[in-house]
């Protein structure tokens, strides 16, 4: 398994979000760290582990050779779904052709992209088996959102959302719920439709909650804000690595997807969005609303056996323990913006996004050549 991080930057002294990533990446490592469709933002990218601990040491060592590169810039990197201060058209996409086209075709909902997600890719038997997991998958996907959710504040103000980014993120036209394909064929037959039709320029702008990957034998999981704590990235992949490795089992030996109604998933995504850990989600086996805490903990049960199987339980579980008692992220944020402002949220982003050095090599700041 590995995971994809997206950072804002933002300035040290004003706290809004800045347009200076290509700065940061002058100073970080040639590999590991590159940029993405606007530029203020940095994505690192991980190695390949079987271990939950390997991927935890690789995650906090990335992040600190990133902070370091920041702060000597007077800047600061920060994991979240959406930075609280940021303007609007304060920030151009990254100069390359790719990006500029879709900076032009796309307008306004380009213009808005200042978000940043954390992406998990998990390795599969092949690619006929990965994409009729997904449909087995897609019913747990919000829950996952939920866990994740951090993202209330959206220039300077709050939506209400426990995930605001979610919301921005649906707005592309090949975002949202994978839906139904029956093998990889027919999903590359679809994927290359929307590109004939001009919807999308490649297949890389397909940004469903989850895809197979184009270049790995993996899935990759892209329905979750960007989290401040490594903790919780950890504790997500182990539970995405569950849910794929069950998923890719149960699918094994047919030839059909199982279809479930793409409206009902789209509300599901739009529940966790909206509540996060804070309210009520949609059980995927009966459809109801249910405390999140319930739904977390069926998703948690339902995954043991495997979790267990990979020596992940008592990493996960305490990981998912510790989330729900901490509560609802987006309801935490408020509260430190009820008390301190907005800047006082960008603060407690920062200091939970930077993490001290671990055993391991160190990894060296340094200027590109």
């Amino acid at each position: 398994m590995g995971v994809e991080e997206e950072f804002h930057v933002v300035d040290l002294g004003s706290r809004v979000l800045v347009a200076r990533a290509h700065e940061v990446l002058e100073r970080l490592p040639e590999r590991g760290f590159i940029s993405e469709f606007l530029q203020s933002v940095v994505e690192s990218n991980s190695g390949v582990h079987v271990s939950l601990d390997a991927l935890h040491g690789d995650l906090r060592r990335s992040r600190q050779v990133l902070s370091e590169a920041a702060a000597g810039l007077g800047l600061a990197i920060l994991a979240a779904g959406t930075a609280p201060l940021a303007r609007v058209g304060a920030v151009d996409a990254t100069p390359h052709p790719r990006y500029l086209h879709m900076a032009d075709e796309y307008r306004v909902v380009a213009d808005e992209q200042l978000i940043c997600g954390v992406q998990f890719h998990v390795d599969v038997p092949d690619r006929d088996t990965a994409v009729r997991a997904m449909s087995v998958l897609s019913p747990w996907l919000p829950t996952l959102l939920a866990l994740s959710a951090n993202s209330p504040f959206w220039l300077g103000r709050d939506t209400g959302y426990a995930s605001w980014r979610t919301l921005l993120w649906q707005r592309w036209p090949t975002s949202g719920p994978a839906g139904c394909f029956d093998s990889a064929a027919d999903y590359d037959a679809a994927v290359a439709g929307l590109v004939r039709c001009g919807v999308i320029s490649d297949a890389g702008m397909v940004y469903y909650d989850v895809r197979p990957s184009a270049n790995r034998r993996t899935l990759e999981l892209r329905v979750c804000d960007a989290c401040p704590r490594v903790e919780t990235v950890v504790m997500l992949a182990g539970l995405f690595r569950a849910l794929v490795v069950d998923a890719c089992a149960e699918v094994q030996g047919t030839d059909r997807c199982r279809h479930t109604r793409p409206q009902v998933l789209r509300a599901m995504t739009w529940r966790a969005a909206r509540s996060g850990l804070g309210g009520d989600l949609v059980d995927p086996i009966t459809g109801r609303a249910v405390p999140a805490r319930v739904a977390v903990g069926a998703l948690l049960a339902r995954l043991r056996p495997t979790l267990e199987e990979f020596g992940d339980w008592e990493l996960v579980s305490a990981g998912v323990r510790e989330s729900l008692a901490r509560g609802d992220v987006a309801d935490r944020l408020r509260r430190i913006a009820a008390g301190g402002g907005l800047t006082s949220v960008v603060d407690f982003l920062v200091a939970q996004t930077h993490a001290r050095p671990t055993t391991g090599a160190p990894v060296s700041v340094r200027g590109r050549r």
